[in-house]
């Protein structure tokens, strides 16, 4: 279970790095897509292992603990941000901020039909055909 909260804690403090990195180089004096290069570099780190046939069960469950945890992280992190300040620099942060929103809940009732038209409903055995 360690390793896998071992991987979770590489794949944060990597993408805080490239989050304040980005900051600096856009000039922003925040973090900016720390929390999104982590989980990114979760999936990849995860895949990369099971492909390896290195990811245990164990590790999952270091990770499914910490991903329990993930909406109040995310919430927490999300209070330290100045909304206000944000509002206040100009049309772009609310932009920024309003239109992947639309574009989500736009987007999902598209997904979702994709989603039941790919679905695959698996027949009954013969066995279960039989007795009915």
């Amino acid at each position: 279970m360690i390793y896998g909260v071992v991987i979770l804690a590489i794949c944060f403090l990597v993408g805080r790095i490239l989050g304040e990195s980005l900051g600096s180089v856009l000039h922003i004096d925040a973090n900016v897509g720390g929390v999104g290069f982590s989980m990114v570099l979760l999936v990849l780190a995860v895949q990369w292992l099971d492909v390896k046939k290195n990811f245990t069960n164990e590790m999952e469950g270091g990770i499914v603990f910490w991903s329990n945890l993930y909406i109040p992280v995310i919430v927490a992190m999300s209070a330290v941000q100045n909304v206000k300040g944000a509002i206040s620099s100009g049309v772009v942060a609310v932009l920024a901020g309003l239109v992947p929103s639309v574009l989500c809940i736009l987007i999902v009732p598209w997904l979702t039909k994709i989603g039941r038209e790919n679905s695959f409903v698996a027949e009954p055995p013969e066995s279960e055909k039989d007795k009915s």
